[in-house]
């Protein structure tokens, strides 16, 4: 608490990131998702070349780093949060965070799989936390999935999950390391912001303008600004004073900030088998990702 920066950056990725489920939701009220996605990252792109040029650290990448940033974008933010954002046309904030939190357990699978990871006791433990707070989300909701667009948003949550955890997994396979992290987010932003905006002409039936309110504008504003942007140097920043594994505490914090809102502002239902299913969600992920260097006093 003495370093006040430091301090700043972790509240800044700890409640930004934590309002970012509930942001896109309010943004798809009136905005196609899929406008809602590309606008968010093209927005950003533009942010992070201003940024870029201001600092004289714009640069051509290469054509071997450029494929692999091409990966990334399309893996973790055209996939992930495009798909992301479609789902929650149809699903509430706080559903659609709950579930997300299970994506590094899709991390962990994969990760096991390509053997870069060893199954323990402690990871099985985990696993069925996990699959038991899954079984009380749909405890009381089975009859939901004869809805169609309830059926369809689940099944483009899984598919975002699978592909932030594929991302996630191909940056550990690969073990790259990057010189410039901002650079390479541009490359990234504009091209999913590109990619994304074709869809969003090519798949929104209907996309008037007009339509479009101030309060859903505001919240697309908000998400490339603060939760492109801002939040990413915060995060980068906090990871320059401690160490990673500490950093990705926060990640527990995200969901918990994020079902609050959710119920506070939208006035979504968190009935008490969605709470039980939070809380053996979040210590199932933290028992498998748990590691005794994340309370240390660790400076890198």
């Amino acid at each position: 608490m003495k370093d006040y920066k430091l301090t700043l950056a972790i509240f800044t990725v700890a409640i930004v990131w934590g309002t970012t489920f509930l942001s896109i939701r309010v943004a798809v009220e009136t905005i196609p998702a899929w406008f809602v996605a590309g606008i968010r990252q093209f927005l950003a792109s533009i942010i992070m070349l201003c940024i870029l040029l201001y600092r004289g650290q714009f640069q051509w990448i290469g054509w071997k780093n450029l494929g692999y940033q091409l990966i990334f974008s399309s893996l973790m933010l055209i996939i992930a949060n495009g798909l992301t954002t479609v789902a929650e046309e149809t699903l509430t904030s706080s559903l659609t965070s709950l579930m997300s939190a299970t994506s590094p357990i899709v991390v962990f699978l994969g990760s096991l799989a390509l053997g870069l990871q060893k199954f323990t006791f402690r990871a099985l433990i985990g696993l069925l936390m996990c699959f038991g707070g899954v079984l009380f989300i749909f405890w009381d909701g089975i009859k939901d999935f004869a809805n169609p667009d309830y059926r369809f948003g689940i099944l483009l949550l899984l598919f975002a999950i699978s592909g932030w955890a594929s991302g996630t997994i191909f940056t550990k396979k690969l073990n790259i390391q990057s010189k410039n992290i901002s650079l390479n987010l541009f490359y990234q932003f504009a091209f999913a912001g590109i990619v994304q905006i074709i869809f969003a002409f090519s798949f929104s039936e209907n996309y008037n303008f007009e339509n479009w309110t101030l309060k859903s504008i505001s919240a697309m504003i908000y998400l490339s600004v603060f939760g492109s942007v801002a939040a990413f140097f915060a995060y980068h920043y906090a990871l320059t004073k401690v160490s990673p594994v500490q950093v990705s505490i926060l990640a527990y914090f995200n969901t918990i900030i994020s079902i609050f809102l959710s119920w506070l502002i939208l006035d979504e239902e968190i009935s008490l088998k969605f709470v039980l299913a939070a809380v053996l969600i979040i210590f199932g992920v933290f028992v498998i990702n748990y590691n005794p260097q994340m309370f240390k006093k660790q400076r890198i």
